[in-house]
């Protein structure tokens, strides 16, 4: 390693390490929970607020300015952090008055009795390749809406936007960490401008699950979870090592804002947490990883003094953990709907403690992980018990406009057409699309109708199928896995 480069670094951690024992005496560690809704089974407000107060949360990061959840929230001394939709980033941007007007609706109604102390303009916008055109639109949107906070003589809130790793086109080693070339000089600059200047955070969704699930051969389990022990890693380019995969994300981003000229603005993890369960072919989905992850995450977070990064060593770190609830509505691959700590239920997914008081010794056994290692048997895409009818003959008649023949051997006159039933036209139209575009990232999940399963359904017991008549507009449950003649993907 190059000595010269060796002393630099040395003095940009020296000088970090000042910087945020000033800067981060304003803000407190207390770790706060992500309170999404999409789904269609979760409790009330008030019932919610009284989980995150169980949780001993000090803050809750919400999604949209609901205002059941702002009215609930009202005199808890929960700081409280919402969102304006993606969908009038836009608008806002061009029109102070629209702006103003959100202000006025979604902020001066609860502030400050309700203790509003974030605005997040967006959610990941820049991940969302969809909405590209939205993106020069966001950091004009920022300042409208710090413009209508001074309006209205609100002073203590901080404004911002969550942006997802995936901002960074290089992230490896995390000395070489460089923002995405289409953003750095539109967006990510003026950005951080902002941020610099009026002193917020940069709000970063981090999860090292998914590096380590896409490459479990080359990171270790252990190194994920913060259960590393001895495995370290050693930068090549700054010289600094480190004991965990989450350091490493977040430092990536450090030396990406370095490198664009902005050395010491403070990160913020607007999301992170671990997958309590999953598809059968997502590896390390369960609760025992979860538990391990959040846990070992919140000892660090509310470690005294704080523990930082390697690249920023002792700055404190506030984060929120996603998510309070599975949420059962959520699209994509299962672990989109199993990052809860708790059930919709309102039991505990396992117990947990935001201030990491608790001792473990006080939990109960995690139970055993099972997926640690990736499933290699064959996998099939079927119709999920008690899915409704009219939904289900849409999605039907989606999957077999996707694709090379889609739905062809169920077409009348074809080999698998009779017995003639919508369950087992749909299953094999859900394992034929998903075996043709699992690769490029379709998932067997079409809005809840449809499930995967291990048992080959073309050897089930024929005497004992039965196709349950319709009832309520919803397909009986007792079917089982539905018989069907079905294309399948190792």
């Amino acid at each position: 390693m190059d000595v010269g480069a060796a002393s630099t670094a040395g003095i940009f951690i020296s000088i970090f390490s000042l910087l945020f024992f000033l800067s981060t005496a304003e803000i407190s560690a207390k770790v706060g929970v992500n309170y999404g809704l999409l789904g269609d089974n979760l409790p009330s407000a008030s019932r919610s607020v009284r989980l995150i107060k169980r949780l001993k949360a000090g803050r809750v990061k919400l999604y949209e300015p609901n205002p059941e959840i702002l009215r609930a929230l009202k005199g808890t001394k929960l700081q409280v952090s919402i969102m304006v939709p993606n969908q009038q980033i836009s608008n806002i941007s061009k029109s102070q008055k629209a702006s103003d007007q959100w202000v006025k609706n979604n902020v001066v109604p609860y502030y400050p009795k309700t203790m509003i102390r974030y605005v997040l303009v967006g959610n990941e916008v820049l991940s969302l390749y969809d909405q590209k055109q939205s993106w020069p639109d966001l950091v004009p949107a920022i300042r409208r809406i710090k413009g209508s906070l001074r309006k209205f003589h609100i002073h203590k809130v901080k404004v911002g936007t969550t942006l997802a790793m995936d901002v960074l086109e290089s992230s490896f080693p995390p000395s070489n960490g460089t923002f995405r070339s289409d953003i750095s000089g539109s967006v990510v600059r003026p950005l951080l401008q902002f941020l610099n200047r009026t002193k917020s955070f940069f709000f970063l969704d981090v999860y090292p699950y998914f590096p380590w699930s896409s490459q479990p051969q080359y990171i270790k389990l252990d190194y994920a979870l913060f259960e590393g022990g001895n495995l370290t890693y050693a930068d090549p380019g700054s010289g600094l090592t480190y004991t965990n995969l989450l350091d490493q994300m977040l430092d990536s981003v450090v030396f990406a804002m370095k490198r664009l000229g902005f050395p010491d603005i403070r990160l913020w993890i607007a999301e992170t947490g671990w997958p309590n369960g999953g598809d059968i072919d997502q590896i390390g989905a369960n609760i025992h990883n979860a538990a391990t992850y959040n846990r070992n995450l919140i000892k660090r977070l509310n470690a005294k003094p704080p523990v930082g990064t390697p690249a920023r060593p002792g700055s404190v770190l506030p984060t929120f953990i996603f998510s309070l609830y599975n949420e059962n509505k959520k699209g994509g691959p299962g672990t989109e709907r199993h990052w809860g700590l708790y059930y919709p239920n309102e039991s505990s997914v396992y117990p947990i403690d935001l201030t990491g008081e608790s001792p473990e010794s006080e939990y109960p056994p995690l139970p055993a992980p099972e997926n640690n290692a990736p499933y290699k048997g064959k996998i099939w895409c079927v119709v999920a018990k008690r899915a409704n009818k009219t939904e289900l003959e849409s999605a039907l008649t989606y999957a077999c406009g996707q694709g090379n023949r889609t739905c062809e051997p169920v077409q009348p006159g074809r080999k698998c057409f009779k017995p003639v039933s919508l369950v087992r036209h749909a299953s094999f139209a859900f394992s034929s699309y998903w075996a043709q575009f699992r690769s490029s990232g379709g998932t067997c999940f079409f809005n809840g109708l449809a499930v995967q399963t291990t048992k080959d359904p073309i050897v089930m017991d024929r005497a004992s199928i039965q196709v349950l008549p319709f009832e309520d507009d919803v397909l009986g449950s007792d079917l089982g896995a539905p018989l069907i003649v079905s294309l399948h993907s190792n």
